[in-house]
């Protein structure tokens, strides 16, 4: 008995399963038959094919895995329907050795006797007529059992013209389970929203699923036989398949790889892809290929990439408001900006102000004016010929009206050039020059934003990209409007500031004496020297009086506070000063209507100390109003502080003021300086005095030099308090 295939064979009394069904299979299967000690035929290697009239390839034959897995039997029978070959899965599936089957009847040996009838029918019209037939039958097991196995027979020819008959069998419970899992697996990759394909060991689609059709855009016979690179030129085809060789050598799941490119489905268009993959393997191990899923995850790469250039944003802007406005200088905020920019935004970034705006005025420009720019910062994240054509920090050019530049701070609107065009480039820069060293840089995106404050356009925020490869767009653009708005602001705090202290400093200037280096019986050097992190000036002075008879008045004083307020109240102290010191007064009365003056001066309170100088006498008369005591420098003895009475400040009123007389010898020295020279707040006074005292020892040296050495060595350039200094030495009188 021979019999193989699905339906159940169906006789005059019912039998487990369903009806046996014919499948036709026409003509006779010839096949030799193998003596003992044959070799076997083999096949071609996996992935080969023979040549057309080539002999087959000779070798061991590889098992395969799925076989093994169903566990075929095979059952070869004579016309009398007696077992002449018996293979071990034969054996393993009716339970008889292959002692115990060959030679005996397989009808008799299997089937139940009330089917006998119905298996010799179909055995017979096996051997008639030639035409396969397949069906499920029960058979008997030899421990008695009845097992549903899944027949397919045919009728076999031999070299000689003998007939037999084959049949192959498997248990029907394995078969249905794989039918199931080859169903629910064919239906899964079928109509999955997943992309799944499969590749080989040399890394060439064998299967793709119509959802990694539809994402490729490819259909599925033009993948078979090709690899990634062939199929997808616009995406990371070196690096996908390197993913998969690790995959295959290790066995390792790679799980959730991201990767971007392009497909013929949407070539216009970047797309994100989650990618998996997987070893596939046999039954026995043998290694398959790799299969891939593939997701488009477009939109949630979209969103990350929002969500990321928002953060960056933020952090950005975080950035800038630390790092632009931290002092009133014009100068710096605007380097400041400059810096922010580079790299974050541009590849090179100017800062660029209206020349009138700087001065102090506003400005207005017709459609047909020029922009009057004066260039504050640069800055480039390499040196490059780009850099070059900007306008150097501090030079003021004109630019066209045709300008971009100019067409930005004349509307107050960014002007953005995503894509840079050789005809965009004489509008961009200043001059042909510059416009050509611009294309040899290799500029191709522009981009210029207003610096507007308080409802007027200061300047702009001039941006290129050379080596950033991604044009502006609107996320730079929203970017470089948040950083120009609130730099905008800074910068004009700045610009206040310094036209306020400009203003201040000259009023200053202008009031402090212009004397000559030799005075009667004295060479004097002087310096005055403005706060250097204040948003005003101070209210520092000296002075230099020649007297009647070779004498000599000097004035060192400090008003209180800052600001054109104290300059001007120093101002008319220093005018009553030199209107009391003409009278030859006493150097403590002159203080006394000093302190008069100064009490009808709104409230204003200043230290100064006035002494007078003898040539002739070879003395000074000194009197102090709460200042620093002056230090007197002898040849041959240590600089010292002179030991006078303090006084109370000018202003306080009904305090007495004392006069004291002290030596002064040709070729002594006196210094008269203000507490911003020795003032800090990190150091004790004491220990400021005696560096003062320690940097005037040794030998003799120019006054001049001794002024600037006692600047730099003691003024803190971060000092809010300015300096003034006076220093005498006694000469022999002519």
């Amino acid at each position: 008995m021979t019999a193989a295939g699905s339906p159940v064979a169906r006789g005059d009394e019912p039998v487990p399963g369903d009806a046996p069904v014919r499948v036709s299979a026409p003509g006779d299967v010839a096949v030799p038959v193998s003596a003992p000690g044959d070799k076997p035929v083999p096949a071609a290697p996996p992935g080969e094919q023979p040549a057309p009239g080539a002999e087959p390839v000779r070798g061991p034959v590889h098992p395969s895995g799925l076989l093994d897995v169903l566990g075929v039997a095979s059952v070869v029978l004579d016309t009398d329907g007696r077992i002449v070959l018996w293979s071990p899965q034969a054996e393993q599936l009716f339970g008889y050795s292959a002692q115990e089957a060959l030679g005996r009847s397989a009808v008799k040996l299997m089937i139940h006797e009330q089917h006998f009838d119905l298996v010799v029918k179909l055995f017979a019209d096996v051997l008639e007529t030639g035409e396969s037939w397949a069906g499920a039958f029960p058979i008997r097991h030899k421990d008695g059992s009845t097992r549903l196995v899944e027949f397919r027979n045919q009728r076999l020819l031999d070299d000689r013209g003998d007939v037999y008959a084959l049949g192959l069998a498997a248990d029907q419970s394995t078969v249905r389970r794989l039918e199931r899992d080859v169903a629910l697996s064919t239906r899964m990759v079928a109509q999955s929203p997943i992309g799944l394909g499969v590749l080989d060991t040399d890394l060439r689609y064998v299967s793709v699923n119509p959802a990694l059709e539809r994402i490729n855009g490819v259909p599925a016979e033009e993948h078979l036989g090709r690899t990634v690179a062939e199929v997808l030129p616009d995406v990371d085809a070196p690096a996908l398949e390197s993913a998969v060789r690790r995959v295959l050598e290790t066995g390792v799941p790679l799980v959730d790889q991201s990767t971007v490119g392009r497909t013929p489905a949407d070539p216009d268009e970047d797309h994100a892809w989650s990618l998996s993959m997987y070893r596939l393997e046999d039954a026995l191990g043998t290694v398959l290929g790799v299969a891939c899923s593939v997701v488009d995850v477009t939109e949630q790469h979209r969103a990350q990439v929002e969500a990321e250039a928002a953060r960056r944003r933020l952090a950005v802007i975080a950035d800038a408001s630390t790092r632009i406005g931290t002092t009133l200088e014009l100068d710096r905020t605007a380097h400041e900006l400059a810096d922010v920019a580079v790299p974050e935004l541009a590849d090179i970034a100017a800062v660029d102000l209206l020349d009138a705006v700087v001065e102090g005025r506003r400005s207005s420009l017709g459609p047909a004016e020029a922009a009057v720019i004066r260039a504050l910062a640069v800055q480039a994240g390499r040196p490059s010929e780009a850099l070059d054509a900007a306008d150097p920090p501090g030079q003021i050019a004109r630019y066209a009206p045709d300008r971009l530049v100019t067409q930005c701070v004349r509307t107050g609107s960014p002007v953005l050039v995503a894509e840079v065009e050789p005809a965009d480039l004489p509008r961009i820069a200043r001059s042909p020059e510059a416009a050509e060293r611009l294309a040899r840089a290799r500029v191709h995106s522009y981009l210029a934003v207003p610096l507007i404050a308080r409802g007027e356009v200061l300047g702009a925020l001039d941006l290129k990209r050379t080596d950033n490869p991604l044009p502006f767009g609107d996320d730079d653009l929203l970017l470089a409007r948040e950083l120009a708005a609130r730099a905008a602001v800074q910068i004009d705090n700045a610009r206040w500031y310094q036209n306020a202290r400009d203003t201040a400093l000259t009023l200053q200037r202008s009031l402090l004496p212009s004397h000559p280096p030799m005075t009667g019986g004295l060479e004097v050097a002087s310096r005055y020297q403005p706060a250097g992190a204040t948003a005003e000036v101070g209210g520092d002075w000296f002075d230099v009086i020649p007297l009647d008879g070779g004498k000599t008045a000097l004035v060192v004083g400090d008003v209180m506070g800052s600001g054109v307020n104290a300059a001007a109240t120093m101002g008319r102290l220093r005018t009553a000063s030199n209107t009391l010191a003409s009278l030859d007064l006493d150097p403590a009365r002159l203080l006394e209507h000093l302190d008069k003056t100064t009490e009808g001066l709104d409230h204003s309170i200043a230290t100064c100390v006035y002494a007078v100088h003898d040539p002739h006498l070879r003395q000074c008369r000194i009197a102090n109003a709460g200042h620093l005591p002056p230090v007197r420098v002898r040849e041959g003895h240590a600089p010292e502080l002179l030991e006078l009475p303090t006084g109370a400040p000018l202003g306080v009123g009904g305090v007495e003021f004392s006069t004291t007389t002290v030596a002064l010898e040709p070729g002594d020295r006196l210094v008269f300086y203000t507490d911003g020279l020795v003032e800090t707040r990190q150091h004790p006074l004491d220990e400021r005095l005696d560096a003062l005292l320690h940097l005037l020892e040794g030998p003799d040296r120019p006054l001049e030099e001794v002024c600037d050495l006692l600047l730099r060595t003691l003024h803190q350039p971060d000092n809010s308090d300015d300096v003034a200094l006076l220093i005498a030495r006694a000469v022999t009188p002519d």
